[in-house]
């Protein structure tokens, strides 16, 4: 039975100015214990299809089940199948962490699971937190209660929604081997991220969104495969010569370009050396999953 299955989803919002098409036709099944990444920049529609998928929102088109249960004739079924870390920090002010893991428990009908929530804290990083009020706590021990309560009820399915926006490095590792153990453990995952280079060590399969429209669906490995797999990355003051301007991604003065093979990596330096263009910091690496994004989003692939 495969965990989640999205079918022709149209989602439109009627606005002042009039109706607004935030996803349109999208289908996509995830496998059970498969760890997806879903991907697009603001207003692709990876929020509207998230609220769908949770209960939050209605489809316009199209249906979504989890676990084989449809999200609005059997919402009951497939909320209980579903963890979600939302990207907002929503908590109660009035309540310990751990009493807000015991309501949070209670929603979903669980009694006596203190061993699990036990586990919870202690690998998030939350032990000695256990008995702190919610309002005492900061914005990244916030995020970790956010976490437990997404797992408090043992759910099959997770979706982390931006998990670790704004979040410290000891927080991303802690998370990512948490829910790496469980997605070995079987679990399937569904993770929306701004950060690449998380999708591209954690997932195994991606999909990518853009103006409502599933864009791009394939292995991590086959997206990057179907790029180029050379990257020269440098510093430089210098303007570059038009032809290598509209191909390269600048961002301050670091300059990237992708080459197919060795020969064009000659051609882009010799082209640079002749137009004096001064290189510092020269790099030659593999390109990345950021490299396969703005190729997509700039028109360069499709869905498979």
């Amino acid at each position: 039975m495969p965990a989640i299955v999205f079918s022709q989803v149209g989602k439109t919002y009627r606005g002042a100015r009039g109706p607004l098409r935030a996803l349109d036709a999208v289908s996509f099944t995830l496998a059970e214990g498969e760890f997806f990444g879903l991907l697009g920049p603001n207003g692709a529609g990876k929020t509207s299809l998230i609220s769908i998928l949770a209960g939050l929102s209605r489809a316009s088109e199209g249906t979504v089940t989890v676990m084989g249960h449809d999200v609005v004739a059997d919402y009951a079924a497939a909320r209980r199948a579903l963890g979600i870390v939302p990207q907002e920090l929503v908590f109660d002010p009035f309540f310990s962490v751990r009493e807000t893991l015991r309501n949070q428990s209670g929603y979903f009908g669980v009694q006596r699971n203190d061993a699990w929530i036990d586990e919870l804290l202690a690998e998030l990083g939350l032990a000695d937190k256990a008995d702190a009020n919610m309002r005492q706590l900061s914005g990244g021990m916030k995020r970790r209660v956010l976490v437990a309560q997404a797992l408090v009820h043992r759910p099959p399915v997770i979706v982390l929604d931006e998990p670790t926006a704004g979040v410290d490095v000891e927080l991303r590792q802690t998370l990512w081997k948490f829910i790496s153990r469980l997605n070995r453990e079987g679990h399937t995952v569904l993770l929306t991220t701004h950060y690449l280079e998380e999708a591209e060590a954690l997932c195994s399969r991606i999909g990518m969104l853009k103006q409502g429209k599933l864009v791009a669906l394939d292995t991590t490995s086959a997206l990057l495969a179907g790029t180029a797999s050379t990257m020269l990355r440098f510093k430089s003051d210098d303007p570059l010569p038009a032809e290598l301007a509209g191909a390269a991604r600048v961002t301050g003065r670091i300059v990237q370009l992708a080459a197919r093979d060795a020969a064009e990596v000659e051609r882009l330096l010799s082209r640079l050396r002749t137009a004096q263009v001064r290189v510092e910091d020269l790099e030659i690496g593999r390109a990345d999953l950021e490299d396969v994004f703005i190729n997509i989003m700039h028109g360069g692939g499709k869905a498979s």
